[in-house]
């Protein structure tokens, strides 16, 4: 069923952000500084669409659910493949990374906890940017959020084969062979963090996932070995109606049918009692 809470509109504002090596880069922000604000969460959201389609439009589901859990969202607007292949987009979004921790006095309050989220190609954009974070010591993140995260290039798993049946005309399998120049590039960790042999050093993470989502099998896997690593990790199985990740990428009034749910989970992620370390 839809939604059925009633929400205050989340003000929306575009903008063109000149990043150092990148050009100039369009982002959305949702939600703003409040009077008084120190400690808000602040999100770097990269939308879907397999690596090669989706914009600042079909990302807004999961920017407005984050909004709606309190955080103030940058969603980034970053090179998509085959036009632009791996390492660009993560490239620039490490770029858009460093851009949000610099001005987060001025977007969230000068203590603002920052997180990096996005949802199918998106989460994998998330977490290659973490680890980029981690290896180059900065900036400090709070946390990780990954909803229906495309992790694996061999889109091979039980739960891809039972939503789609056919390789052929997978469109995930597409999205890979346009985003990695060759063979070796599906052995980056940058590329693949699925495949990552070193995950220690993490931020906590937060994994959403459905139980009808194609890449259902690749994220509970990736939360499974964040936690042998010794990562905080909070997981979460959606019943099997969540569309998702094709319901993510809509944009009428009902395009989310399980928002509730899912704004719980990320509020009680971007607020825990105990905020992760930064």
């Amino acid at each position: 069923m839809p939604s059925t809470v009633s929400l205050p509109a989340v003000p929306e504002s575009d903008s063109v952000v000149a990043l150092a090596g990148h050009g100039d880069v369009r982002m959305r922000q949702y939600g703003a500084k409040r009077r008084g604000d120190r400690e808000r969460a602040l999100v770097l959201h990269f939308h879907g669409g397999a690596f090669v389609e989706g914009d600042l439009d079909s990302g807004a589901c999961l920017a407005r659910l984050l909004a709606e859990a309190d955080a103030v969202v940058l969603s980034v607007d970053y090179p998509l493949a085959p036009a632009n292949p791996f390492p660009q987009a993560v490239e620039t979004g490490y770029a858009a990374l460093e851009w949000l921790y610099k001005s987060r006095a001025q977007l969230a309050g000068k203590e603002a906890r920052v997180f990096v989220a996005g949802e199918e190609a998106g989460g994998n954009l998330a977490a290659s940017v973490a680890l980029v974070a981690r290896d180059r010591a900065h900036p400090p993140l709070a946390g990780q959020l990954l909803v229906a995260p495309m992790l694996d290039p061999c889109t091979g798993t039980a739960s891809l084969r039972e939503a789609t049946c056919d390789f052929a005309g997978c469109k995930f399998t597409e999205g890979w062979r346009k985003y990695l120049r060759s063979p070796m590039d599906a052995e980056h960790p940058y590329a693949v963090p699925g495949r990552a042999l070193r995950l220690a050093g993490l931020p906590p993470t937060l994994v959403l996932t459905g139980g009808d989502d194609p890449m259902r099998d690749e994220a509970l896997t990736y939360a499974r070995r964040l936690q042998e690593a010794g990562i905080p990790v909070r997981s979460g199985l959606l019943p099997p109606n969540t569309g998702w990740p094709e319901s993510l990428g809509e944009t009428g009034a009902e395009m989310c049918a399980c928002a509730d749910t899912v704004r719980e989970h990320l509020r009680g992620f971007l607020y825990a009692p105990t905020p992760p370390p930064t």
